[in-house]
């Protein structure tokens, strides 16, 4: 008789993007930021490390609450920090759906969601997407939403680094019984963001994470805003200390170098223009991506895991998932203008071997 829950034996469990180990690769498969944090961030981390460490740190990151309130409009009260935006998402799991109760997100989407599912054991509704994907919320969709307690979107997209319509998202918040929560992983790179939703509506929730745009994956550390009733909720089921003191002080750092976050912002978003652009000419169809990867399909008649061998037999590490309605694709991160001149040149090199 097995130990383990028959929900988790059932279970297959969530797949990070490979963390090579192999020196000299150019590794373009996990949305890092290609970036360092500021020299001051690092100057700050540095002079944490001291006796302090044998302290816990504040439960609440309350002072990296009280920034991120100032900076965005919110009370503090209505933000938690989380050990990267997957511990918020997992929250949200544990505070908002039970076992046997409806835990509904499009698709494709971010796999972590039906994992989390899972694990609570909850009832999976997969919400499609439509084939440039886009929410398209028609009747039957919407009829979809009915008795769910847990609603998870991407905004913008993963993994097709696409917008979704403000007003497609609005009318599923608005059918919305249950929590809606926008994952705004990727936000920081795009024209817009939803925040405003968590302002206007109580049963929304919009989640970041500072992994991506502020250099900080290796810190883990994400935050999430909503209505003071549902944040509540979230502190409830949170661990006690989720958030460690060098990464809540990294942090508050990172906050005070806005302008050099937003300078490797425009440097990546600029690469990622070039980049598009480049894959057009040589025969790609790439969707238009607000965010800091593009996915991209080659010509015929290269396959995407052709595209995906051969850039790996170069050393060059991309992300293709052999999986419905995204195996024609792989998903590119963008990282420096060196890096993506030698995968644009070895990507050129594969499409004229084949």
């Amino acid at each position: 008789m097995s130990l383990v829950r028959r929900q988790v034996e059932r279970m297959s469990a969530y797949v990070p993007g490979e963390q090579p180990k192999v020196a000299g690769l150019i590794k373009l498969n996990t949305n890092e930021n290609p970036y360092p944090p500021s020299p001051k961030v690092l100057e700050a981390l540095r002079g944490a490390i001291d006796g302090k460490l044998r302290l816990y740190p504040d439960p609440t990151s309350s002072a990296l609450r009280a920034k991120l309130g100032k900076i965005h409009g919110f009370d503090p009260d209505e933000i938690v920090i989380g050990n990267g935006c997957d511990d918020i998402l997992n929250l949200c799991v544990r505070a908002f759906c039970g076992e046997c109760e409806k835990l509904a997100y499009f698709w494709p989407s971010y796999s972590l969601y039906p994992v989390l599912a899972n694990i609570q054991g909850a009832t999976q509704v997969e919400l499609p997407l439509d084939e440039n994907f886009q929410i398209t919320a028609h009747p039957a969709l919407l009829a979809k939403l009915g008795g769910v307690k847990l609603v998870f979107i991407t905004q913008p997209n993963a993994p097709s680094g696409v917008w979704l319509q403000r007003v497609e998202l609005q009318r599923v918040i608005e059918e919305a019984e249950g929590v809606v929560v926008i994952d705004e992983a990727y936000v920081d790179f795009a024209a817009e963001d939803c925040l405003d939703f968590a302002r206007e509506y109580d049963n929304v929730i919009v989640a970041r994470t500072f992994s991506k745009a502020f250099s900080f994956a290796g810190m883990r550390v994400g935050w999430a805003a909503g209505s003071r009733e549902l944040i509540a909720a979230l502190n409830k089921v949170k661990d006690s200390y989720n958030v460690s003191r060098l990464s809540q002080l990294g942090t508050e750092a990172t906050l005070d170098e806005w302008d050099y976050f937003q300078g490797n912002v425009k440097k990546i978003c600029a690469t990622r223009e070039r980049t598009v652009s480049a894959l057009a000419k040589l025969g790609f169809f790439v969707y238009p991506s607000q965010t800091n990867f593009v996915f991209a399909r080659p010509p015929s008649p290269v396959t995407a895991k052709q595209w995906f061998d051969g850039l790996r037999a170069r050393k060059i590490l991309v992300r293709w998932w052999d999986a419905d309605r995204v195996r024609d694709f792989a998903r590119v991160s963008i990282g420096t203008d060196q890096e993506m001149d030698r995968f644009l040149e070895a990507t050129k090199e594969i499409c004229q071997t084949d």
